[in-house]
């Protein structure tokens, strides 16, 4: 039989059952005992047991911040290409190659500049609220906060290479997404690559 996995009820970490101390019905790892043991000797009230914030809730709150950050990008888009399109659309019917080229040109241009545009907002997006708030707001929505596998929050530099990371999740089919729903602790690559977690931050 496949042993069962056992969390640490303070920061969430998978723990051998054998490494685990026990307070009370609290299961803490070594690396919490001792801060958990002084929390309790000051009368610190002990935190909730972590769970994870599994596939589907992260899908959702995955929707709700492109639908934000979506708004301003295709804002964007539209001042970008509008240009692009009306050189096209000011062709006859029959131009020549030439033609077509020199009206095609100046889109290639601004979608190299578009995908610039929508990576730096998203990215800024999704850093300035995992680093300030712990969850950006599709998360908030969906009672959600990514944390590191301690406990504490991100800092910029981790926040960044999530954002980066998650694109990788979805380059290879969206299987770095996918692994959410399989693993115990519903990690995502993204994840697993920076040491994040997800987790529930209501019922």
């Amino acid at each position: 039989m496949t042993p069962q996995t056992y969390y640490c009820s303070e920061c969430g970490r998978a723990t051998a059952p054998e490494e685990l101390a026990r307070f009370g019905d609290r299961l803490v790892c070594p690396y919490c005992k001792d801060a958990y043991a002084q929390k309790l000797r000051e009368g610190v009230p002990p935190t909730g047991y972590v769970r994870f914030g599994g596939f589907w809730l992260r899908f959702v709150a995955l929707f709700i911040d492109g639908i934000i950050v979506g708004i301003p990008t295709g804002i964007v888009a539209l001042l970008l290409m509008g240009g692009s399109m009306m050189n096209l659309a000011r062709l006859g019917d029959n131009p020549s190659p030439e033609e077509t080229i020199s009206a095609m040109l100046p889109m290639f241009g601004a979608i190299a500049v578009l995908n610039l545009v929508i990576i730096v907002l998203d990215c800024g997006y999704h850093t300035f609220f995992l680093v300030k708030y712990g969850a950006t707001p599709g998360k908030m929505a969906m009672g959600l906060k990514v944390i590191r596998a301690d406990g504490t929050g991100l800092t910029v530099g981790r926040a960044i290479g999530r954002y980066f990371a998650k694109m990788l999740s979805a380059m290879i089919l969206y299987i770095g997404y996918i692994m959410v729903g399989f693993d115990a602790q519903k990690r995502g690559l993204h994840d697993m690559i920076c040491d994040t977690r997800v987790i529930k931050t209501r019922g």
